[in-house]
């Protein structure tokens, strides 16, 4: 299905809400302005998304989504809002402009190609600037390089359970991440409280990638033994806990990537059979 909008000028790297076409944000024009299909019938549209041109080149990429406030339309009319009209909140799209763009209607296509990444990292040190995070840094890198990546997206948290439980909930289940990988809190300290929250929320659990986990560092350490870490599906994103160390992430990780694409692939609607 194509989209068609109205776009304000903007420069690479901007980030504007899509909004419905002609409706103000804050008294100024700041959002592209869906023209059709109507806001109801657009189709889901993940982060990692690109919205492509007429050639096929990447204009625009789906990078998020927020709650907006914006004044109702009286009549129908666009022309008819006012500030101080009854306003509604809007769950829009967050667009980020991959190239300078000039103002005008434009026709797009949405694509998706690869898998989108969020890690969060916890950390009471790292989330008041006291610590440099390592072990986030290292999540990005390595399923980068065992797989393709359409988007990338960091977070540093405190060990606190209402702020993860909020942010894995809207991670998979409105911003629609492949994958989500949390870093720390995996252990027995009256701060980590990592997987607790993660298997509150799982849809279904992955047994075998926390059993995976658990082996490969059992290997390099007795230590192990003590992790706790959850794994599981969240609606339809593959969510995954790992150590807090850089070192134990890769080592981790290492054990569960190579079956990661097929899980996300059967996750996501894939029919084939699964061959020997």
């Amino acid at each position: 299905m194509n989209i068609l909008m109205h776009l304000h000028a903007c420069q690479r790297g901007q980030v504007l809400p899509l909004l419905p076409a002609g409706a103000p944000l804050d008294g100024h024009m700041t959002g592209h302005g869906l023209m059709a299909p109507e806001q109801w019938a657009l189709p889901t549209l993940a982060v990692g998304t690109t919205l492509c041109g007429a050639c096929g080149t990447a204009l625009l990429k789906v990078t998020g989504r927020a709650w907006l406030d914006v004044p109702v339309c009286q009549g129908g009319a666009a022309q008819a809002c006012v500030l101080d009209a009854m306003r509604h909140a809007a769950h829009c799209l967050l667009l980020t402009a991959l190239t300078d763009l000039p103002e005008g209607p434009l026709e797009l296509t949405p694509r998706k190609d690869g898998h989108s990444l969020a890690w969060v990292t916890l950390s009471d040190k790292g989330s008041r600037g006291m610590r440099q995070d390592l072990s986030g840094p290292a999540i990005a890198e390595a399923v980068a390089a065992a797989m393709p990546l359409c988007h990338s997206q960091g977070f540093v948290l405190p060990d606190e359970p209402v702020q993860l439980r909020a942010l894995l909930t809207e991670l998979a289940l409105s911003h629609g991440y492949d994958i989500i990988c949390t870093t720390g809190g995996t252990g027995l300290s009256p701060r980590d409280i990592t997987p607790q929250v993660t298997e509150a929320l799982l849809d279904a659990s992955l047994p075998g990638f926390t059993q995976a986990m658990i082996a490969a560092s059992m290997a390099k350490t007795p230590h192990a033994i003590i992790s706790r870490a959850a794994a599981g599906i969240l609606g339809q994103s593959i969510i995954i806990n790992l150590p807090g160390s850089r070192k134990a992430v890769v080592e981790n990780l290492a054990a569960v990537l190579p079956a990661l694409p097929h899980a996300l692939n059967k996750l996501q609607g894939d029919m084939d059979d699964c061959g020997g």
